[in-house]
């Protein structure tokens, strides 16, 4: 493809004597002819970089530009950047991408413009067989991994095999992670929102990774989930980059009507099991979804007890959750605040100073409570067994009450098998 189109724009651009340039339709650079003397700064820094600053993509975006259906002069106040000429890519009825000649005074004519819609035709058809190649290629990879976390070996075990013959990861040795996104709602923009999003981590992984390594997606209608394959595994602060930008991306496309939640799996050394790393995604992912502590995005390796309970069916939890205990503390309680204060303390592994500090009371208040704890649930909180039970327990009540609120209980016991 890349040769066909940089045909398409270094003829177009010896006949204008004019340069030209192709982008995809999120603006990031495709095909670029040389200069003639007319280029400005927005347009050396897209050659340079291959794709523009996101704020000025905005601006030019604002323009309406997605939905032209003829060229249309594009002028937008930013310094280094003068008007263009935009000429939409379309085929099939398909935005593909948009050709641009700069057009700084206007002298572009209507032979140029004809000569200029030419071209978009013929980048249009490029640009669209690849397309179907690449949706095609796309479709066999995304069965692929979806039959690598299926729960049938053998079918897990064709797919190892295919990813293999598909050299779709490096042959090195490579540390896998994945990396489960889901949005609440089944709506199909937010779906499309989700699924470009990740196109978007894809990117910004590949900077990490380099030829050394890939990153692959997989997608339904409100999960996805992208396996990273690198030599090592991403460090915590390009993980946070990726999910920033995951996000920053997502809600852009949403409006800020939508919402993701981001799971993150253990890495792990072979093809094999990688479905580890995706069932730990996905627990995370259902984790934070039911503990609005954990956050939006939850790392398997941060999750605390969670990490345990979580791997619990969702019918043994909420019998687990019956601590008596804890159901006696409960009704004893009142206004006094004795369960989140036992809950602190355990949090804060016992720490009188802490506790007091992040519950605002004097130690003596905390000491006074702890010692009313005791003599309701007949525990003694000097004692590790004790401390155990009561610790797992407000855990259990956490996970419990979450799904009593949730609308439909028996979905949320299916999808947590689903991973288990």
């Amino acid at each position: 493809m890349a040769d066909e189109l940089q045909e398409v724009v270094d003829t177009l651009a010896e006949r204008l004597q004019r340069s030209v340039a192709i982008d995809d339709p999120q603006i990031r650079l495709l095909a670029a002819s040389r200069h003639f003397g007319d280029e400005d700064t927005t347009r050396v820094f897209s050659v340079l970089n291959r794709s523009l600053d996101p704020r000025l993509c905005e601006q030019i975006l604002a323009k309406g530009i997605v939905q032209w259906t003829s060229p249309g002069l594009v002028a937008v106040p930013n310094e280094g950047t003068l008007p263009r000429l935009c000429v939409p890519i379309r085929c099939a009825g398909l935005l593909l991408g948009y050709l641009w000649l700069i057009d700084p005074d206007a002298t572009l004519t209507e032979h140029d413009k004809e000569s200029a819609r030419e071209a978009a035709e013929r980048a249009g058809v490029v640009l669209y067989r690849d397309l179907i190649v690449h949706e095609r290629t796309r479709a066999r990879h995304e069965a692929i991994l979806w039959e690598l976390v299926a729960t049938d070996p053998a079918i897990r075990s064709q797919a190892v095999e295919d990813l293999r013959a598909e050299q779709l990861f490096p042959a090195t040795a490579m540390h896998f992670q994945v990396l489960g996104v889901q949005h609440r709602g089944a709506e199909s923009p937010q779906t499309v929102a989700m699924e470009a999003a990740l196109e978007d981590a894809q990117d910004t992984i590949a900077q990490y990774c380099g030829a050394q390594g890939s990153a692959l997606v997989a997608a339904n209608k409100s999960r996805a989930w992208l396996v990273i394959a690198q030599p090592r595994p991403l460090s915590r602060r390009e993980t946070e980059t990726v999910c920033d930008r995951l996000t920053a991306r997502f809600d852009q496309l949403t409006h800020h009507d939508g919402q993701l939640v981001l799971g993150i799996g253990g890495p792990v050394a072979r093809i094999e099991d990688i479905i580890e790393s995706y069932r730990q995604a996905f627990l995370a992912v259902r984790a934070a979804q039911l503990v609005p502590s954990v956050g939006p995005i939850a790392r398997w390796d941060e999750l605390g007890p969670y990490a345990l309970l979580m791997k619990m069916p969702a019918e043994d939890l909420l019998a687990a959750a019956q601590v008596p205990a804890l159901a006696v503390l409960e009704r004893e309680d009142g206004q006094r605040g004795l369960v989140t204060t036992l809950e602190a303390f355990l949090d804060n592994a016992g720490d009188v100073a802490r506790t007091a500090g992040e519950l605002k009371v004097h130690r003596a208040t905390l000491y006074h409570r702890l010692k009313r704890i005791e003599a309701i649930t007949e525990c003694d909180l000097n004692r590790g067994e004790d401390r155990l039970t009561l610790h797992l327990g407000l855990k259990l009540r956490t996970l419990a009450a979450a799904y009593r609120n949730q609308t439909a209980p028996e979905t949320s016991s299916a999808a947590l098998r689903s991973v288990s």
